[in-house]
């Protein structure tokens, strides 16, 4: 990786507050585009608008996911818009560089039944273990909790008893998010055996620690925990994963009534246009509305 890109990362920590994830994405994304652009001798830094072209051609031959060579065109921009502002260079290479046209997918949800399926199956399981997964699963359906912000949540957010979470979410924006009736109880049963995650004798910031070496049950560990759940509901394991749950709590959230301006708080969306997406699953509500109350659907 380049001085000029480790400078780029270390703003973007500092000025913005990226997460370490968003760090990881674009200096992975860049170091890429830097490697494919070495083979010709160019430093990134240094690139021209035909050496982008070339780049994201060859994106674009290798078949990779329009949202991914979106997402690739977005760092290079940034990274572009950075240097120029820094007076590293005069120009941007990235102005006027097209992008690949992006469908809006639906997200991927599951029906009630099935969370209801994968609530008690969880609950089932008494051990430590089971509470612990138990206490994930209601608490990324009661609140919508993006994976990271689950794992990250110090063991102060969520005192005993408590009602409602303090999240600390991207760019280190703070929200305050109700905690079901459920999900309290579920995270009480766990606080119970908590301990047994510790090492003997040691202590915890974390509402969720882990004896690994980051100190806390990570993404990857608790999305491998869902989807062994999945399976043990009966629910293709493919089917489940920790943002799912998510998509879940939003979709079911509209479709039973809810304003989006909640639900964009709840999420965190900083633009209620990511919330609407939401909306699709409004119209099966909507229709069935109408075919129980208007007397032209009911008449035979």
């Amino acid at each position: 990786m380049s001085h000029r890109v480790e400078t780029f990362l270390e703003m973007l920590a500092a000025e913005r507050g990226a997460a370490k994830s968003t760090l990881e994405a674009y200096g992975s994304d860049l170091a890429h585009a830097g490697a494919f652009l070495a083979l010709s001798d160019v430093p990134l830094e240094r690139a021209a608008t035909d050496d982008l072209r070339r780049y994201l051609a060859s994106l674009t031959r290798a078949e990779l996911a329009p949202r991914s060579v979106a997402r690739r065109l977005s760092a290079l921009r940034q990274f572009f818009r950075f240097l120029m502002v820094d007076g590293l260079r005069r120009d941007d290479p990235s102005v006027g560089l097209d992008g690949p046209r992006l469908g809006r997918p639906l997200p991927k949800i599951l029906a009630e039944d099935e969370v209801t399926a994968l609530i008690a199956t969880a609950a089932a399981d008494k051990s430590a273990g089971g509470r612990r997964l138990s206490a994930l699963l209601e608490m990324l359906y009661a609140t919508g909790l993006r994976i990271s912000e689950l794992v990250y949540l110090p063991l102060a957010a969520a005192k005993g008893g408590a009602r409602t979470l303090v999240v600390r979410g991207k760019g280190g924006k703070e929200r305050l998010v109700p905690l079901g009736e459920p999900a309290a109880a579920a995270l009480a049963h766990y606080r119970a055996c908590r301990g047994h995650f510790l090492r003997e004798g040691e202590a915890s910031p974390w509402l969720f620690p882990s004896r690994g070496a980051e100190g806390h049950l990570t993404r990857r560990r608790a999305a491998q925990l869902l989807k062994a759940l999945a399976a043990k509901a009966g629910i293709d394991p493919r089917r489940l994963s920790p943002h799912v749950m998510r998509h879940a709590f939003a979709s079911h959230l509209v479709d039973g009534g809810a304003d989006l301006r909640s639900v964009q708080e709840m999420l965190g969306h900083a633009d209620i246009a990511t919330t609407e997406i939401y909306t699709h699953v409004e119209s099966g509500r909507l229709k069935r509305l109408v075919e129980a109350h208007h007397p032209l659907a009911r008449r035979k």
